[in-house]
């Protein structure tokens, strides 16, 4: 019978601190120091959703209920890490869970092929491909994958004129005569979720009995003593698939794709959930203590990668620097500046978005100007009351793929249906029904909503240029072409009037904004506001108390 995540889900709430010793009192403590003793250490440690990043860059926390900025993150800081991992403890294994080839301008101007060289030396033991992989078509990807030199797999991705699996579906690894499995699966939703056009040429499979059929296979046939999916399709499908039945067999479930912070595994009714952060600011860390086969004991830790305390490792901070030669020139051109931090990790409103949505109304005229729900995007923060420079660089970061404007006609109705749809895939209850990113951007529209209504019930009001909007009404909208989308699709709004392709991109109007109006100071401005979730908002996992730090 088929089993689908959605259909075998079985609510489960509650996140849990792992470890089976948890007492803290000096006994039980020392009684579970002498059972570690007697065990076999095992180590995995795990990166996700790197997205291009080569050095260390700012990175935004939430800390006592403010915003705050430090330094981390780099490539060459990331080596220091496993090694010194790797010294403590030689039974460890190491993965990245996708999309680490796209995202940065170093990523994008070369389509990948700055990796290669920089991973081979690096110490993964294993790699999966994220959402993001597909980003320069299907033969760049397999060609730089495959150059890594390093094992691949992946479940769910196949030849689409043969249906052959393009990297093997899993990987094992015996350590001290413990054998480990890992199971690679994609999000199926790629071909929806990023231009269409990037995955021509592959076909995806969903989560159903042939998940099942493959786990079954792993544990029995390849006789693991323990096993792990690595996923990338979200830490709310991967939290329910935790509750299916389908991960009964499972051990964990090392997630990525949604840039969330676990720092204590997330327990679900069958594994248990983490990930890692993005942009390489960390390393999840998780240690296992096996004793005749099983799990006797288990401790996680999610490392921040401070470049003050991880030194750069100097073969791999050569040949970053050797990478970034033929591009460093043109990206490093400062192109504006900002007085005020720009960010992208509230789920609503953020002051990234708003200068990229205020620069594409500018130069269009349009009513509205929207852009996606990015997760994605360094913070660019000024430093001793300076303002801090805009460079191309930045410009890659904050915008990961450069296509030209399209504007358009909607009605008032069409952009309410709209709204309600992109508010669903942001903040449906059901967390199956969650999809991509955060809420849509715009400039020139003021909604207020509430989260926690019901599907098609969320907006409260939408107000253009201070009136509120008229279902009858036609307004004029601005967004990004999605090579593959039908031409009168803007920003997955469907059946748009008098669409128009412009000869510019969206980069080049940023540049063309900055160059007239930097300093820019841009802020919070409410332009989106949520009672429930307030100014400051940022993600949540239905059913556990997870929160973003």
């Amino acid at each position: 019978m088929k089993l689908s995540l959605k259909t075998a889900l079985i609510l489960f709430s509650g996140i849990t601190t792992i470890g089976l010793y948890t007492s803290c009192n000096n006994a039980n403590s020392k009684n579970s120091d002498n059972k570690k003793e007697e065990t076999t250490k095992i180590t995995i440690l795990q990166t996700a959703d790197i997205h291009g990043q080569l050095d260390s860059h700012p990175e935004l926390f939430w800390e006592n209920e403010e915003i705050v900025f430090k330094k981390r993150g780099g490539l060459a800081h990331i080596q220091t890490l496993f090694e010194e991992e790797r010294a403590k403890n030689p039974n460890t294994v190491i993965l990245d869970g996708g999309d680490l080839i796209q995202g940065s301008g170093y990523a994008a101007l070369s389509e990948g092929k700055v990796f290669p060289d920089i991973i081979k030396k690096m110490d993964y033991d294993l790699i999966v491909p994220g959402n993001w992989e597909v980003v320069y078509g299907k033969q760049v990807m397999m060609d730089v994958l495959e150059a890594f030199e390093t094992p691949v797999i992946v479940q769910n991705m196949f030849h689409d004129e043969d249906k052959k699996e393009l990297f093997p579906p899993y990987w094992t690894k015996e350590i001290e005569g413990v054998k480990l499995g890992f199971i690679g699966i994609n999000d199926p939703d790629v071909p929806v979720r990023q231009n269409p056009i990037f995955s021509e040429g592959i076909a995806f499979s969903g989560l159903d009995e042939g998940v099942e059929e493959l786990i079954q296979k792993v544990k029995k046939e390849e006789k693991v003593d323990a096993l792990f999916l690595v996923t990338h399709f979200g830490i709310f499908k991967q939290v329910e698939l935790a509750n299916s039945p389908i991960a009964k067999d499972v051990d964990y479930i090392f997630g990525n794709d949604t840039h969330e912070r676990v720092r204590e595994p997330i327990q679900g009714k069958y594994a248990k959930v983490t990930e890692p952060g993005a942009f390489g600011s960390f390393v999840g860390k998780l240690d296992l203590y096996f004793k005749d086969g099983e799990i006797v004991d288990q401790e996680y830790e999610l490392m921040e990668i401070d470049p003050e305390k991880y030194t750069a490792n100097p073969e791999i901070a050569e040949l970053v620097k050797k990478a970034k030669v033929p591009y460093e020139e043109h990206l490093e051109t400062v192109i504006g500046y900002t007085e005020t931090p720009l960010y992208r990790y509230l789920t609503v409103e953020n002051p990234m978005d708003n200068m990229i949505t205020d620069a594409a109304r500018w130069k269009t005229g349009a009513d509205i100007s929207i852009s996606n729900g990015f997760r994605f995007g360094n913070p660019i923060v000024p430093e001793n009351g300076k303002p801090a420079p805009i460079t191309r660089a930045n410009l890659w970061n904050l915008l990961p793929v450069n296509e030209k404007v399209k504007t358009g006609k909607a009605n008032g109705k069409q952009i309410k249906d709209w709204l309600e749809k992109e508010m669903h895939n942001a903040f449906a209850q059901n967390s199956t029904e969650r999809f991509g990113g955060w809420l849509v951007r715009f400039s020139g529209m003021k909604v207020d909503f509430n989260s926690q209504n019901k599907k098609g019930e969320r907006i409260q009001s939408v107000t253009v240029n201070g009136a509120e909007m008229q279902d009858d009404e036609y307004y004029t909208i601005s967004a990004c072409v999605r090579p593959g989308d039908p031409i009168d699709n803007l920003c997955r709004m469907p059946n748009v009037k008098d669409v128009e392709v412009k000869d510019y991109t969206i980069h080049e109007v940023v540049e063309e904004y900055l160059q007239k109006h930097s300093p820019i100071s841009p802020k919070l401005d409410g332009r989106a506001y949520c009672e429930f979730l307030g100014e400051k908002s940022f993600s949540t996992v239905p059913g556990t108390d997870y929160k973003f730090q």
